[in-house]
């Protein structure tokens, strides 16, 4: 008998885990599938608020197709039904992944979004590792009045500063002057380093704000005081407990601006001639490519969900009293 429990033991306790984490969890998930639910009926809103009827702006304004064709074609996208049933077929085709055909490149939406991805992940994904690095130099060299003062006006020039002039003032010194760095284009490193850091430099002044205050809260905790009694030096204070205390603010901010650079990289992405994300969305904008216009709206609330779910499931490996709150 003492053997029979000895071996259940660990799997009830494996059990409770997994059904405490589930319990934990699925408030989350039903969260991010209400958000990513709630951009789909804004996405398909769109369709139907925004003037001008969709097989006049998928055939162009020129175009001297007959109404007959005309019809056959809103009955072929399901244009003719009620309200009711189109939204119900919406979003059964999304949730199976099909965002239809692009009005101007009478491509599937999904193969237009798909071309244009990597390039814009690059673009942000370089931009953050960027930011961060910076974010975490000012806020480790911000020790003492002067250097405070110091980092606190390197980060309002960072944040105040408009990201097409901070682009231009770049492109001038490093492309047209020094010729480091081409003017336009995406092939090799050297066309991304512009752009990201010309993305990075306001998040980075975000970011080092929040770290910096984080770090300078974290040194006013009574650990602090214990810690340096037991003859922990400064680095090893720093790396054991007043960074992680600091970086929890930074990471959730982190994660909200992740989801948000999608709209960054439209300013970024046309002043460097770069493809991408941002040039999808402002020509489909432009040109009213609806099915596209609605697929990014959802799509940005997918990156928006997964980036702060991941977020939620890292901030305990930061601070561990965490797991006892949750």
């Amino acid at each position: 008998m003492d053997k029979q429990v000895a071996v259940t033991a660990p799997l009830t306790a494996t059990r409770g885990r997994a059904g405490a984490a589930f319990a934990l969890y699925l408030p989350r998930l039903v969260g991010a599938l209400i958000v990513v639910w709630g951009a789909a009926t804004l996405a398909f809103l769109v369709l139907h608020l925004v003037p001008g009827d969709p097989v006049d702006i998928m055939l162009g304004v020129q175009s001297t197709v007959s109404e007959t064709v005309r019809e056959n074609i809103r009955a072929e996208l399901g244009l003719n039904e009620p309200l009711l049933p189109q939204y119900l077929a919406y979003l059964g085709r999304v949730v199976t992944g099909d965002f239809g055909m692009s009005y101007r490149l009478q491509k599937p939406v999904t193969q237009v979004i798909g071309e244009q991805l990597m390039p814009s992940m690059q673009l942000a994904g370089a931009a953050i590792v960027i930011a961060l690095a910076i974010a975490l130099a000012i806020a480790l060299a911000a020790r003492g009045r002067i250097a405070r003062s110091i980092a606190s006006f390197i980060e309002l020039l960072a944040i105040s500063s408009p990201t097409f002039w901070t682009g231009l003032l770049l492109l001038t010194i490093f492309s047209f002057q020094l010729r480091w760095f081409p003017v336009t284009g995406s092939q090799g490193l050297n066309a991304l380093v512009l752009p990201a850091l010309t993305l990075a430099l306001p998040i980075a002044g975000i970011l080092s704000q929040v770290l910096r205050h984080g770090l300078e809260s974290a040194q006013a905790q009574p650990f602090v005081d214990s810690a340096r009694a037991r003859g922990l030096s400064y680095a090893e204070l720093l790396g054991r407990h007043t960074l992680r205390h600091a970086a929890l603010p930074a990471a959730t901010l982190t994660a909200y601006i992740v989801g948000g650079l999608l709209g960054g990289t439209v300013i970024i992405e046309q002043l460097f001639g770069r493809p991408g994300i941002g040039r999808v969305t402002l020509e489909a904008i432009n040109n009213r490519d609806i099915p596209v216009v609605m697929a990014l709206v959802i799509f940005a609330a997918i990156v928006f969900v997964v980036v702060n779910l991941i977020v939620d499931a890292v901030t305990p490996l930061l601070d561990p009293r965490l797991k006892a709150v949750r």
